[in-house]
């Protein structure tokens, strides 16, 4: 089984490099004041064996840089967060040739990951999801990774937008404690409203590392005999007023140790969300590795 390597977090790691995370850009405050470290995490994960980086780019929506009163704003931001991604693997392949990693472009919800009932109506999802869709697909993105998906609506909504970029699509699915979406919606009725674009994967994301192997049951059981690669990519910390902490947070050992049930369970891209970092990249890097060598 051919395993491949997604990158770690990029909001909580700018957070952990004292770059200013607040809201509503949170990740995207790095593009406009410390571009250099945004490359600098990209290196990061591509020295720690990623496959697979993801452009800056959560937070380069419309609806977003409106809120932060840049207007207007979109397809500089986003073309900027994607060249970072391309510079990133430009520096690396001149040290190690022989790689091939890719960029994905990163489309999340327009309005909160954890505020389902946020999501405006399917015209301005249309139109907004479809902006960045062809922005990202305009920098030279090799995929575009739409992820922590809180509803089937806009999960679908999102994947025909990306789909008609031509380019290959991965969705992911962020779910509440009985693997259904946040919203509510099924993580079946989820999965069938995406799977008629033709994604190239479906994953989880910004849940649990314990809750990650049964959703990965879960959505290999919703996927049926789809022809469809299945990831994930948990979190490794826990949300707490000041924002995130990494205290009683998994480590990268245990986060790795955890990751090859993901890989039992049907998973073949696994990788790191919120409160990962390049350390934990490295040593699922490493143990994955070590498990494909066992006789």
């Amino acid at each position: 089984m051919a395993i491949t390597i997604l990158d770690g977090a990029m909001g909580t790691e700018l957070d952990r490099r004292s770059m200013d995370t607040g809201l509503p850009l949170w990740s995207a405050n790095a593009l406009l004041a410390a571009p250099d470290v945004v490359k600098q995490i990209h290196l990061d994960y591509l020295r720690a064996g990623a496959h697979v980086i993801t452009a800056n780019t959560f937070r380069t929506n419309l609806r977003t840089l409106a809120q932060a009163g840049l207007a207007g704003r979109s397809r500089e931001l986003t073309l900027l967060a994607v060249d970072l991604a391309r510079q990133a693997v430009a520096e690396f392949r001149a040290a190690h040739p022989a790689t091939h990693p890719l960029i994905a472009g990163s489309m999340a919800p327009v309005e909160d990951c954890y505020s389902p009932w946020l999501v405006p109506n399917d015209a301005e999802l249309e139109a907004e999801h479809g902006e960045l869709a062809r922005h990202l697909a305009d920098a030279g993105c090799d995929l575009l990774l739409i992820e922590t998906m809180n509803t089937a609506r806009e999960a679908a909504v999102a994947a025909r937008a990306a789909a008609a970029t031509g380019l290959p699509v991965w969705i992911s699915f962020t779910l509440n404690p009985r693997n259904d979406l946040l919203g509510g919606d099924s993580l079946r009725d989820a999965v069938q409203a995406v799977l008629r674009v033709k994604p190239a994967a479906l994953l989880v994301n910004c849940i649990p590392v314990a809750q990650t192997f049964e959703a990965v049951l879960a959505l290999r059981h919703a996927v049926g005999s789809a022809p469809v690669r299945l990831g994930a990519y948990a979190n490794a910390g826990h949300v707490e007023e000041a924002g995130w902490s990494m205290t009683h947070g998994v480590t990268p050992e245990a986060y790795a140790q955890a990751a090859m049930s993901w890989l039992a369970a049907g998973a073949s891209i696994v990788g790191g969300c919120c409160g990962t970092t390049p350390a934990h990249i490295a040593q699922l890097t490493s143990t994955t590795c070590s498990e494909l060598l066992k006789p």
